[in-house]
């Protein structure tokens, strides 16, 4: 594995050079997940999504849900707010952790309650995803089973209104549960029909995890990519980009959504940056959305 590592680095700085000859779109399908502008959304969101449009993303990722609202914004103000900046509402982060007596009794018929009124607020957002932005290790396999239970049944009531359910990863999902791998065995007893994996490229790497691998032995899983680095994309050489974007076909990805935690430069800046690299590889295309 670390040899393998050793070669993603090696490659990760070169293959998004673009070629001398290649005059590269200036516009290619790419969302910004909003937490990567945390505190200036917090600040003034209606001057911050701006910012976003005017920096050449074309989609957006919310991660700012709560009690019916995104933003504090109603879903129809918030999804106005995100057009009027020349973007369209793509995705969401939003979930609900099982109470203990939920684990217990494996009956989460309470939480469902909640997921009810937060899929009917993100149809109303003109939301097509949300996607939960994860979960803590379970105590034990039996636990992790109900949640994978718990997200078949999400993705079920996502579905039943037009959605799909998806989950985002960090490094600890690459942890032992009773000696078996949580991720691998979240990816093998959920629905495919219903739950989708989200995976952050940068978190795999960092749990010393090949996201190429994931992709071919669970292909198709993987509809949404966090595109992620240490800051901004490409400039840590740490995450190989280039095996990632030729083996997104496998992979089954739609959308790329670029999240930015840390930063070198203003948060404005960085965002823009990384949404350059991606312009400038030639291993991106425009789009992959093809037929929706």
């Amino acid at each position: 594995m670390k040899k393998l590592l050793f070669i993603l680095v090696c490659l990760a700085t070169a293959c998004c050079a673009p070629k001398a000859d290649t005059q590269q779109p200036s516009k290619k399908d790419i969302g910004l997940q909003l937490y990567s502008l945390r505190d200036a959304f917090a600040n003034d969101f209606d001057a911050t999504i701006k910012i976003v449009g005017e920096a050449g993303y074309t989609t957006i990722e919310a991660a700012g849900y709560g009690d019916g609202k995104f933003y504090g914004k109603t879903p129809e103000e918030f999804k106005a707010a995100v057009e009027a900046a020349g973007l369209t509402v793509l995705s969401s982060h939003a979930t609900k952790q099982l109470s203990e007596q939920e684990l217990k009794t494996k009956d989460f018929s309470e939480s469902l309650v909640w997921w009810d009124a937060t899929i009917a607020a993100h149809v109303a957002a003109g939301m097509k995803f949300i996607v939960s932005p994860g979960m803590g290790v379970p105590q034990s396999l039996a636990d992790l089973q109900t949640y994978c239970d718990y997200y078949n049944a999400v993705g079920q009531r996502c579905k039943d209104n037009g959605l799909r359910f998806g989950y985002h990863n960090h490094a600890h999902e690459f942890t032992n549960v009773e000696g078996t791998l949580m991720y691998d065995y979240m990816l093998e007893h959920t629905n495919p029909e219903l739950v989708f994996f989200q995976m952050d490229v940068y978190w795999a790497v960092v749990a010393d995890r090949s996201p190429v691998a994931y992709f071919h032995k669970y292909p198709g899983r993987f509809t949404l990519l966090h595109i992620k680095d240490w800051k901004e994309l490409g400039q840590s050489g740490m995450v190989g980009f280039d095996a990632i974007f030729n083996n997104i076909g496998i992979a089954g990805t739609r959308y790329l959504i670029v999240e930015v935690e840390s930063y070198s430069f203003d948060p404005a800046e960085s965002v823009k940056i990384s949404l350059d690299y991606l312009l400038k590889c030639p291993l991106v295309k425009e789009s992959y959305a093809t037929g929706e």
